[in-house]
């Protein structure tokens, strides 16, 4: 008995050595050499409560339960996901369907804590029907493993359900239109943490055209929902040397979370 223990421990210890090794390259190839996050970045999360000197406080949506507060978008408050998913595949409501090649709802866990949200499907999105595919993708599969989480365990969407032609950026109106259907997924998703990757996204769901520089390094609010702010992975793709920034961000994202009540605890 205390032979299988030894071995069972003896595993599991490998198991740990094996993940930590792997941890550690992805690391190295993010330019990042430890966990710890650089004193630069605060430790103690911080609300925007006041307007520092030569900063414009963003526009955050006030603090509240997550719902869909639109007359016009009721309708969406009692669908499931199946429903919901049916709803965006037969989304006509701006003109970005006639030029799309399939909807890319989302991918992840549904009762993830954390959901991350870009701005828009690009080509190998529009091609497979999932978000963050192409190579942005496969950075922030490695973004994620290095911080401890994995792909299936956090939940991915973006702010457009339909790839803009050419890439080119979300439009004010495709954004109105689109924004019920991510408002029912985080309502369903229930996640304690929100990242927005990137500056489109940032200005989409705070409603503000502050500089993605000035968001970065604050806890935000999306509907009540702490939110993060931090660069697109493809942004990173261009700019390397940024990579250090972004795990900065994330850094401040698992302080956010970990000072969050544990919502398991207490239960029988």
């Amino acid at each position: 008995m205390n032979n299988a223990l030894e071995k069972c421990g003896r595993d599991a210890a490998s198991t740990d050595l094996r993940m930590e090794m792997r941890r550690r390259q992805y690391l190295d190839a993010l330019g990042i050499t430890r966990w710890e996050p650089r004193q630069a970045v605060d430790a103690s999360p911080r609300e925007v409560t006041g307007t520092p000197t030569g900063y414009i406080a963003p526009a955050i949506v006030p603090a509240g339960p997550v719902g869909l507060e639109h007359p016009s978008n009721v309708e969406l408050d009692s669908r499931d996901w199946t429903e919901l998913e049916a709803a965006v595949r037969a989304c006509t409501k701006c003109s970005l369907h006639a030029t799309r090649t399939q909807t890319v709802f989302g991918v992840g866990h549904r009762r993830a804590q954390w959901m991350f949200i870009g701005e828009a499907p690009g080509g190998d999105e529009d091609r497979q029907g999932e978000p963050f595919v192409g190579r942005a993708g496969q950075l922030l599969n490695a973004i994620l493993f290095a911080i401890g989480l994995k792909r299936e365990e956090v939940y991915i969407a973006n702010v457009l359900k339909c790839r803009p032609p050419g890439n080119r950026d979300p439009q004010p109106d495709e954004v109105i239109q689109c924004e019920p259907y991510l408002l029912r997924q985080i309502e369903l998703i229930k996640p304690r943490l929100i990242v927005a990757l990137g500056r489109h996204a940032a200005h989409s769901l705070l409603k503000t055209e502050v500089p993605l520089g000035k968001l970065r390094g604050q806890r935000l609010s999306y509907h009540g929902t702490p939110l993060i702010v931090t660069y697109h992975p493809a942004y990173l793709l261009r700019n390397p040397a940024d990579k250090r920034k972004v795990w900065d961000d994330l850094c401040l994202a698992k302080t956010v979370m970990a000072a969050m009540p544990d919502p398991e605890r207490g239960k029988s």
